[in-house]
């Protein structure tokens, strides 16, 4: 119990000499720009998530056809390949938009 009360105390100390820095004030264009910046991050990450989950469905969805009728392969290959592109162009499009919004320097 002795430790804990020690990092709290220790915790609370470095935290009460780290205040003063979030007391300067910002410029107006530079919280403007890191808000860009971190939702810009967001973005990608969720663009990529979801595009990943949809990958992998397309694929477990093409395996499954594929168990159940080998000889449609020519015409569900295709269909995965055109899918797979196309849920790809998702994560592609997110991150040209954010190379033209984010604008780092």
């Amino acid at each position: 119990m002795r430790k804990l009360h020690a990092a709290l105390l220790l915790t609370f100390i470095v935290l009460m000499f780290t205040t003063p820095v979030f007391a300067q004030g910002e410029t107006a264009a530079s919280s403007h720009a890191n808000y860009v910046v971190i939702s810009a991050g967001f973005a990608m990450a969720i663009a990529s998530a979801f595009c990943g989950l949809a990958q992998g469905k397309a694929i477990a969805a093409a395996c499954e056809g594929l168990a159940r009728n080998p000889g449609a392969a020519p015409a569900i290959r295709f269909a995965l390949i055109l899918g797979l592109a196309l849920v790809e162009s998702l994560a592609i499009y997110t991150l040209v938009v954010i190379f033209a919004v984010v604008r780092v320097g």
